[in-house]
């Protein structure tokens, strides 16, 4: 089976522009999802889907800097953005990436994919039943669903990509994975400057390799100072994203 990753990037955000090349650690937050997700060690191919419009000019160049295949877009239409993606390559499995996700930790990659690939499953996520800090789900899904659902989803259906997919567990063969101890408390994405202080507090200290969950949630445990850095921040509604 081929499986292939797509990362969708663009620098536009309502609440913190630019947030994908922001310099994390030495590289991009760009580049460390790209390197994440590669570590995983079960993509055949990996692609960095952004937009067409002139500020992703700077996505596209990344792209080339790191050595990672890029497709353009529509800037709101994501879903189109991915099965443009499928019309350039072939792939049975897609593993779908957000760009403003530093902290992906490959092992979660990996074992999320092999819980998909044995169950032949249409959709697998992390995120039905949360257990996972926010920004390190993991989503994967047959390429033959997600181009059928192109006539299905609508309006923010088509913004998140898959969630039509999981709106109608009776119509597919749908996964929720849940890993434990719940963790859901956390918040690792990174959407805020106050996400941005707690990511960059943890990268000061681990560095450059991705961190397992189990290690980054005891090491938050005991600052409780970081942790609270963006606890208040409430994620968007999935119409409003």
């Amino acid at each position: 089976m081929t499986t292939l990753g797509i990362i969708q990037a663009r620098m536009g955000s309502t609440r913190l522009p630019g947030k994908v090349l922001r310099e994390l650690g030495g590289r991009t937050v760009l580049d460390r999802v790209v390197h994440a997700a590669r570590e995983s060690g079960v993509l055949d191919d990996l692609v960095v889907a952004t937009t067409i419009e002139p500020a992703d000019d700077a996505v596209v160049a990344e792209c080339e800097r790191i050595g990672v295949a890029c497709y353009r877009g529509p800037v709101d239409d994501v879903l189109t953005r991915f099965l443009g993606v499928l019309e350039t390559r072939s792939a049975e499995h897609v593993m779908r990436f957000t760009a403003d996700c530093p902290l992906l930790d490959p092992r979660l990659v990996a074992r999320a994919y092999r819980v998909f690939a044995a169950a032949g499953a249409d959709y697998l996520t992390t995120s039905i039943t949360r257990t996972l800090p926010r920004g390190l789900d993991v989503e994967v899904v047959r390429g033959a669903v997600l181009k059928e659902i192109d006539t299905m989803a609508y309006d923010h259906h088509r913004t998140h990509v898959t969630s039509y997919i999981y709106s109608h567990p009776a119509d597919f063969d749908v996964i929720g994975m849940t890993v434990l101890p719940d963790l859901s408390y956390l918040r690792l994405t990174l959407d805020t400057e106050d996400d941005w202080r707690l990511i960059e507090a943890i990268v000061e200290h681990f560095g450059d390799a991705p961190v397992a969950v189990r290690e980054l949630a005891d090491w938050l445990a005991d600052r409780p100072e970081l942790a609270g850095l963006n606890a208040h921040i409430a994620q968007k509604e999935l119409e409003q994203a």
